[in-house]
């Protein structure tokens, strides 16, 4: 994948350890779970809510590089 980057989560242990466990349970890594779920995430919004625009995208890839960064804090 192209453009991968990198991005630091806050997670509670109880949440991180079923994660960690329903991962492993189906032969998953972790970051290969939080991947799937972020994409499932994304095509139920798209299927519920309409397409997310390109032209938005670009509107907010500024602010999120920011965010990622850690510039905002």
């Amino acid at each position: 994948m192209k453009n991968q980057k990198n991005v630091t989560l806050r997670i509670g242990d109880d949440l991180l350890e079923k994660l960690y466990y329903v991962a492993k349970s189906e032969g998953r890594s972790l970051n290969n779970q939080f991947l799937l779920m972020a994409r499932n995430s994304v095509a139920y919004y798209e299927k519920t809510k309409g397409k997310i625009d390109s032209a938005k995208l670009r509107e907010i890839r500024e602010e999120m590089e920011k965010e990622i960064s850690g510039d905002e804090q």
